[in-house]
């Protein structure tokens, strides 16, 4: 027995429609541990050189971690991945909700999603019975309605996680939405779920997650949730969730305006933290397990139109709000309704829908190619390009590609409002000030996220435009914020409030038996960074070096405004930044792992 583990893997075929399940190798639970790492070892494993990221070959996978679903504070979380449509190798991307636990009660840890279903299908997993069934009902209808519909049709205690028309599409930004506001929404995980033509899965549990020692993980839990709920940050963070960085951010020059021109918004204060608690919060929401419920039920009317969302979060207001300098947290909860029900990654669609505005603004499209004026500011706009990228009507099939692919196709300088690494477009920090928060863009291995190195305070602390020191902070983070994914719990109680590491280090082999210490596992998150690496390696002809390189405005455009202007890094900057980070991972000058660092992680078998 593997103890804090389902102990099945679900595989599912959808061309033949073959569902089988096959025990959790032990092997694989000791060295991956779960969540992210058996997403990168399931597709070195069985994912081949030259597969398109759409394409039966490509495969959907979805696992939990050990420590998902064990009544652990914030033990809700979900990881998935597959081959990127964003960039062409690796991507994942990691959802709360409830739909990881219930996946474990059913008796899974990993599904694995492979070939295309002829016609619009729906997976049912209930328990020890798993159907392949059709969708044609829900088929064209939006994330919201679909996951209504579903639950009315199997019942409230299922939980669902479905795709909207972005997906249906191949929206390349398309995301996989649960429990009403919950996303797995980065690299286009979504868009390979609705290739597949798999527009939902619906999950139902009702077995136990065998423990090493039950009595002491209800002990240690306890005391777990009693030590949330004792640090000082804690009721600092729940009344305003993420969107409470609004005004830091803003304050340190960071907060994205118009398409990153610059990091400071003059009416942030419309569309803050506390513009959303005063204005349009009904209640907290929390994920499984969590003591510090992040999520705002929100409502309000934007052109008489009224809307329900979950939100927003900081990302939403930062690349929505800021990026396209919306002026009001009404209408930026508005437009992330709609993102929602599309489909959308909010962070995307933002950015997308801002590198269209400027490419408008400065001649290189036209008013005939988008259909109508658009404007930095004004929520019409936005949401009348979210819903042109969503069904890839007129610019919008351009724009749905990304703003990498968008800008190669249009050129005429398209590619200096592009803002995207690895094809991926940047999350909600300017980073032309902070040398670590440059370089984790620079070197996140799905493309430019905040979520695997979030180093700006680093910066702020150590000195923004100083070089030294950067890149062995940035490979920390890369080790220890990726391991949350792993082991399938929620990094905010650390990011947050500043829960202690050594608790997770405590409980662990309280629920595996595997008396692994911090660093140890901090060695496992390190293989799989290495592992994921060599992934895009594999699959990206040429990848190195070059796919490591900031958009051209963060290294050759100063900010002109706000506490930071007149200041960036340079290119010379980035390259050294990338030559220290490369020395001390052990990878070669154009960002390959030497065979001699593959052998140190127990890699062996990778050959690039």
């Amino acid at each position: 027995m593997i103890y804090g583990y389902a102990g099945k893997v679900l595989r599912v075929d959808l061309t033949s429609g073959r569902v089988s399940t096959e025990p959790l190798d032990e092997s694989m639970a000791r060295e991956w541990l779960g969540g992210r790492g058996f997403v990168a070892k399931k597709l070195w494993d069985e994912v081949t050189a030259g597969t398109e990221p759409f394409s039966p070959e490509n495969k959907l996978i979805m696992a939990a971690g050990p420590l998902t679903g064990t009544l652990l504070p914030s033990s809700g979380k979900l990881h998935s991945g597959c081959l990127s449509p964003a960039s062409g190798g690796y991507g994942d991307s990691n959802m709360g909700g409830h739909f990881a636990a219930e996946l474990k009660y059913a008796g899974y840890d990993m599904i694995i999603i492979e070939g295309r279903a002829g016609l619009p299908s729906i997976l049912v997993i209930d328990d020890d019975k798993v159907e392949i069934r059709g969708a044609g009902d829900i088929w064209g209808k939006g994330c919201i309605a679909s996951e209504v519909e579903l639950k009315r049709k199997l019942g409230d205690d299922f939980q669902i996680a479905v795709v909207g028309p972005a997906a249906e599409r191949l929206v390349r930004f398309a995301c996989i939405s649960h429990d009403f506001g919950r996303q797995s929404g980065r690299a286009g995980v979504g868009a390979v779920m609705g290739y597949k033509n798999l527009k939902a899965i619906a999950v139902r549990g009702s077995k136990a997650i065998p423990l090493k020692d039950p009595a002491l993980a209800l002990k240690k839990g306890e005391e777990l949730f009693e030590a949330v709920f004792a640090k000082p940050g804690y009721k600092e963070w729940t009344p305003y969730g993420t969107a409470g960085v609004t005004d830091w951010v803003n304050e340190v020059g960071a907060f994205p305006t118009r398409n990153f021109k610059s990091g400071y918004f003059n009416g942030y204060k419309g569309i803050d933290g506390q513009a959303l608690r005063d204005r349009i919060r009904i209640t907290d929401k929390g994920c499984f397990c969590c003591p510090i419920p992040c999520g705002k039920y929100s409502t309000g009317v934007v052109g008489g139109k009224r809307f329900f969302v979950e939100g927003p979060e900081y990302e939403t207001i930062a690349m929505i709000g800021g990026d396209l300098m919306l002026p009001t947290i009404e209408e930026v909860a508005y437009a992330n309704s709609v993102c929602d029900d599309l489909g959308l990654d909010s962070i995307s669609a933002g950015s997308v829908a801002a590198f269209a505005i400027e490419c408008y603004e400065n001649g290189i499209i036209s008013k005939e190619d988008i259909g109508r004026h658009v404007q930095f500011g004004d929520v019409d706009s936005a949401v009348y390009l979210f819903e042109q990228m969503a069904y890839r009507r007129g610019i919008g099939d351009l724009l749905a590609e990304g703003v990498k692919r968008a800008a190669d196709r249009l050129g005429r300088g398209a590619e200096r409002f592009a803002i995207h690494v690895k094809g991926l477009e940047v999350t909600g920090y300017e980073p032309r000030n902070a040398a670590a928060m440059l370089l984790s863009y620079m070197t996140a291995d799905i493309g430019a996220h905040h979520n695997r190195s979030w180093a700006i305070t680093y910066d702020i602390a150590k000195g923004r435009l100083s070089t030294e020191g950067k890149a062995e902070w940035v490979i920390q983070l890369q080790h220890t914020r990726p391991l949350f994914d792993t082991l399938g719990i929620c990094r905010l109680p650390w990011v947050e409030i500043g829960f202690e590491t050594k608790w997770y280090e405590e409980i662990f082999p309280v629920i595996t038996g595997l008396d692994y210490s911090w660093e140890q596992l901090l060695n496992i998150s390190e293989r799989i960074w290495n592992l994921t690496r060599c992934i895009s390696i594999r699959h990206i002809p040429g990848f190195g070096r070059k796919d490591d390189m900031p958009p051209v405005r963060f290294v050759e455009e100063p900010i002109p405004d706000g506490p930071t202007a007149g200041g960036h890094l340079t290119m010379e900057d980035a390259q050294k930044l990338l030559d220290d980070y490369y020395r001390l991972r052990g990878w070669d000058s154009n960002g390959h792992p030497t065979r001699e660092k593959l052998q140190q992680l127990g890699l062996d078998f990778v050959k690039i």
